[in-house]
């Protein structure tokens, strides 16, 4: 079984009654159905608020794929718990960031660069799939349509992922590199950008099926038991 964590900073749908109508059960509810539906995976979910703002080091230890969103307190989240989730990744975590999760510190701290983007409130997009043959991408459409989507736009200022799966392309002219992978030590990362949380995103049929996938090619192929920092020799 995979274990996956959903980790949500879970504040929008606390505090603004439109977006907590989309996502009554939270983001993370909505995806922990996700993958609750799944024969081969168990999930948890743990929010910013709880103690050790939800990711104490016995959960990242019990994690095989840890699955954030995260938008308007990126900043409250601690240098503790950003040391702890990059640690496990190093050491062979999977990692997926949605959506406004690309500033949040944790991916960047996996990327060592800005993650900066261009970005405007609403439009349509249309999501290409550009790299079939990559496992995030078994049995996903050639493109996907979105009739509403936060655009983000390039440059992005990430590092080169090992490989572009998807591509947006926004009907404001923006396109945007969607789904990139990347290799962190033994951990894979994923960031996929679909998902501001005035839309149903994550109820849609081929997300969801992207979602599934990333988290299986994200799981550990070699775990380190016993995560461990820099050692002097």
């Amino acid at each position: 079984m995979i274990r996956v964590t959903v980790w949500n900073e879970y504040e929008h749908e606390r505090r603004i009654p439109e977006i907590a109508k989309i996502y009554p059960e939270g983001i993370h509810g909505t995806l922990k159905k996700c993958f609750s539906a799944e024969e081969d995976m168990t999930v948890k979910c743990a929010t910013l608020d709880e103690p050790e703002q939800g990711l104490p080091e016995e959960l990242l230890s019990d994690t095989d794929v840890l699955v954030w969103w995260s938008h308007v307190r990126q900043d409250d989240v601690t240098e503790e718990t950003v040391q702890r989730v990059v640690k496990h990744v190093h050491s062979g975590m999977g990692f997926i960031a949605l959506h406004s999760a690309h500033f949040s510190p944790v991916f960047r701290r996996l990327m060592g660069t800005p993650c900066t983007l261009s970005w405007k409130e609403g439009d349509r997009e249309k999501l290409f799939c550009v790299n079939p043959s990559h496992p995030i991408a078994a049995g996903v459409p050639e493109c996907i349509e979105l009739p509403h989507e936060e655009l983000y736009g390039e440059p992005f200022y990430i590092p080169k992922p090992d490989d572009t799966v998807f591509m947006g392309w926004f009907e404001g002219g923006a396109v945007f590199r969607s789904g990139c992978t990347f290799m962190r030590g033994l951990g894979k990362v994923f960031y996929f950008q679909p998902g501001h949380e005035e839309y149903p995103i994550y109820e849609h049929t081929d997300i969801r099926r992207i979602l599934v996938n990333s988290v299986r090619w994200a799981a550990p192929v070699k775990r380190l038991s016993d995560p461990i920092d820099n050692v002097a020799l």
